[in-house]
């Protein structure tokens, strides 16, 4: 029997995923973003089949997530880019960890440590992580000094779009250039320059650039309005449990915290073991939808820490039953892209968030 509460992490799919990207934005490198423990799919399964299908590099945000992958026996390049103020870069020297660096004294600071390899994080208009145009100088001279002291080698120079319109990305794009020309001045030619992810990098082929990064559509959830099936792209995650009780209610019952939710007839109510513990956003009370022996039911009444209700009318259900909370709609599962919208979210964060008390199997 299927554990109580299960992701099921489709592997394949995920290699499928890569290889359609990697097919589509060639010649330029890929990324695999393996960040958050591969958005909420586990860092290690999936930066094994990220490699396996073909991935160049594998991306994340700490360095504590990239000493992960060495341990694991991951030897694929690997960045990290968002750090502790008082980080000690030693650990990435000593694991061949690239860094994505964004001020000058952050340079000196891995430079010191003895780090082979950096990135220089641009920002050409997000507002984030990255050395804005006023710092250009100091950031690029520095990185050019330590370069030419042979303390450190500048192996790639990136940054990250907005995604508001393609007019904004497109001037970002501009920025990114006058940065790249600045450097390359400088006498910085990085290997890889990359500031694109899924979409643009599907859409605008001018964006590529030396390499792209995948995050979300590796795991077959779209970036945009647009379906996965129509990028290509086949869901990875299927979030499942079990039916672990069943009654039998009049008319007009409360169901859950607040009474949100009144049966409007005789009706039969299931008992799903998820919540907010295990990544069910509270948000979505009476309003997703699961499947359920064929069927999709909206959830009734409030989501609870533990638990949430579905009224299946007069339809036969028992305990043990499988209820999908969403997966591939290619299969008839409610997609995450459904439930982020039920939630008032993007789907980014409902397969992130899942986690908790779920057990994760891989195909």
């Amino acid at each position: 029997m299927n554990p109580l509460r299960e992701l099921r992490i489709d592997l394949e799919a995920y290699r499928r995923n890569v290889r359609t990207i990697r097919e589509r934005v060639a010649p330029a490198k890929v990324l695999a973003v393996v960040k958050a423990n591969a958005y909420g799919h586990g860092a290690v399964p999936i930066a094994r089949a990220a490699v396996e299908a073909g991935a160049d590099w594998l991306g994340v945000v700490t360095l504590e997530e990239a000493l992960e992958l060495r341990a694991a026996g991951i030897t694929a390049p690997v960045v990290a880019w968002q750090f502790d103020p008082a980080c000690d870069f030693h650990a990435a020297a000593w694991n061949h960890i690239d860094v994505g660096l964004s001020y000058a004294a952050q340079l000196v600071a891995a430079a010191e440590a003895g780090v082979q390899w950096v990135h220089l994080a641009i920002d050409t208009g997000l507002s984030r992580n990255g050395s804005s145009p006023e710092q250009w100088e100091e950031f690029l001279t520095t990185a050019a000094r330590l370069q030419q002291e042979g303390r450190l080698r500048v192996r790639g120079v990136f940054s990250h779009l907005s995604n508001t319109s393609w007019e904004d990305d497109r001037e970002q794009l501009h920025q990114f250039d006058a940065a790249l020309a600045r450097a390359a001045e400088l006498g910085i030619h990085p290997e890889v320059r990359h500031i694109a992810a899924t979409q643009v990098a599907v859409d605008h082929p001018e964006a590529r650039y030396d390499m792209v990064r995948l995050g979300i559509g590796g795991y077959g959830v779209s970036p945009d309005d647009r379906s996965s099936a129509e990028l290509g792209l086949t869901p990875v995650m299927r979030v499942s449990g079990r039916v672990i009780h069943v009654k039998r209610v009049p008319a007009d019952t409360g169901v859950s915290y607040g009474f949100l939710y009144r049966t409007p007839r005789e009706t039969t109510l299931a008992l799903v073991p998820f919540g907010y513990a295990d990544g069910v956003p509270r948000s979505v009370t009476n309003r997703a939808e699961v499947l359920l022996n064929g069927h999709r039911y909206r959830i009734a009444g409030r989501v609870a820490m533990d638990q949430f209700l579905v009224d299946v009318g007069d339809d036969p259900v028992q305990i043990g039953d499988e209820v999908v909370l969403f997966g591939d709609p290619a299969r008839g599962e409610p997609s995450a892209a459904e439930w982020a919208e039920a939630a008032g979210t993007i789907a980014y964060e409902i397969v992130t968030r899942m986690g908790g008390r779920c057990e994760r199997v891989y195909r």
